[in-house]
């Protein structure tokens, strides 16, 4: 039985609606905005994926280029990523992730103006950068006002949106691709990105206007809701204004949950940037279909969060639940492997590493929190240092499934290559952790 529930059991009933009614309450004034927000940060990640086709016809890309580019936007991240969500710290949630929609959202839409290469390469590193911290700064603004047996449901419905991205961006993609092109002289691939964009900007606006940075300055809750909201909190997160970077690196299992994270996200990104590929390859040449069937694993994928979020929070087994939804991404890809030229095989392979890969991320981000809990300053740094860690993966995999594609012509032997790091991070997610985070997996 996890703590969760003997803590539930030791609490009175009204006590404990009263407190779920608040989360409701606080979720439900925040969380939509956030998930579109996230949403648009998602897409303007994939689009690219969509974009491949007509994108490496008119600049001339090789199979090895097009992952360059695609991993030197995660360059730019990396490398701006700590120093932003530091400044995030500083300068307060609201005004910093609305500058890095507001930038990042013009730097997408500048992608129109790209007619060389070497155009290509600096934008996309220009657009990492610019969006660099908002991922880790979002899942910090959470801490800062969800309990922590909450998190579990609250992060999932968060990493929903990117789902949805998929759902919504896949078909959607197609379709501009298909009937933009030409329009008013631009390529469907210009449409694409200028449309991903620009409503980021005004997405920023609305941040700023909207969001709050701190629980005291909700005007929308009563003083005996911020307090209980602030109690409830601090409960399992004492000491939160001390620490420092530095002392969150050198909590044992850190460094092991950012080589974990690495492994995960060289699974996500041969999703996120090779799908569309893999359709083509296996017979279905029409954009809109490519689109359609390239929503199917993000479909999996949510459904699977919803569930998963729900279950990880009643049991408190956040560690075995993310194990075991990356072994499912492992065989997903061991499958895509084998039924490379058999479109429908394809499809459910698809679905299962969606389902599996999709689905740990957000189940995978419960952990930090309760590792980094205390370290105030450290724990936003931290956060964002496990963020930049396993992004590293965004770089290696496009580069590393290009380079294969281009040397044997064929995807299937990086996707078995991935679905080797896929079962690496579930085995050192069983076997690798510290005692302690596994205590801690319990709370």
């Amino acid at each position: 039985m996890s703590t969760n529930t003997l803590e539930a059991g030791a609490r009175p009933a009204a006590e404990i609606n009263a407190e779920k009614a608040l989360v409701s309450k606080v979720a439900w004034r925040l969380m939509p905005l956030i998930m579109v927000c996230y949403l648009f940060a998602f897409f303007d990640r994939i689009n690219i994926s969509f974009a491949k086709f007509q994108l490496q016809a008119d600049l001339s890309l090789s199979d090895t280029a097009y992952g360059l580019g695609a991993g030197l936007f995660v360059v730019g991240y990396v490398i701006f990523e700590v120093p932003s969500n530091m400044m995030l710290y500083k300068v307060g949630a609201r005004r910093w992730i609305a500058r890095i929609m507001m930038s990042w959202g013009l730097a997408t839409a500048a992608m129109v103006f790209v007619t060389a290469e070497w155009q290509f390469y600096v934008l996309r590193f220009i657009i990492g950068a610019m969006e660099a911290g908002f991922a880790p700064g979002v899942l910090y603004y959470l801490t800062l006002w969800f309990p922590q047996h909450f998190r579990g449901r609250i992060t999932s419905m968060l990493f929903l949106a990117s789902a949805f991205a998929g759902l919504v961006g896949a078909p959607f993609s197609g379709l501009v691709l298909e009937h933009l092109d030409g329009v008013l002289q631009m390529r469907g691939w210009h449409w694409l990105f200028l449309l991903g964009g620009l409503p980021c900007v005004g997405l920023g606006f609305m941040v700023l206007t909207l969001l709050k940075d701190r629980i005291e300055d909700a005007h929308w809750l009563s003083p005996a809701e911020k307090t209980l909201l602030a109690s409830r909190i601090a409960k399992h997160e004492p000491n939160q204004h001390g620490g420092s970077l530095l002392s969150a690196i050198r909590i044992p299992g850190f460094l092991m949950l950012g080589f974990i994270y690495f492994l995960i996200q060289v699974a996500s990104y041969g999703l996120n940037f090779w799908a569309p590929q893999l359709i083509r390859s296996a017979g279905t040449q029409s954009p809109v279909m490519i689109g359609l069937l390239t929503a199917i694993p993000y479909v999996c994928g949510a459904i699977t969060m919803v569930v998963i979020g729900r279950l990880s929070d009643a049991t408190g087994e956040r560690r075995k639940f993310v194990c075991g939804l990356v072994v499912l991404g492992a065989l997903g890809f061991f499958s895509a492997g084998i039924f490379a030229d058999h479109t429908t095989f394809l499809i459910i392979a698809l679905g299962m590493l969606g389902a599996g890969i999709i689905a740990s991320i957000p189940t995978f981000w419960t952990l930090p929190p309760k590792l980094l809990a205390g370290a105030g300053a450290g724990a936003a740094g931290g956060i964002a240092v496990i963020n930049t860690l396993g992004q590293f993966g965004g770089i290696v995999s496009p580069v590393m499934v290009g380079r294969i594609r281009d040397l044997t012509g064929s995807t299937t032997p990086a996707l078995y290559v991935i679905g080797v790091c896929a079962l690496l991070a579930a085995a050192l997610l069983l076997w690798g952790l510290p005692q302690k985070l596994r205590t801690l997996d319990k709370g």
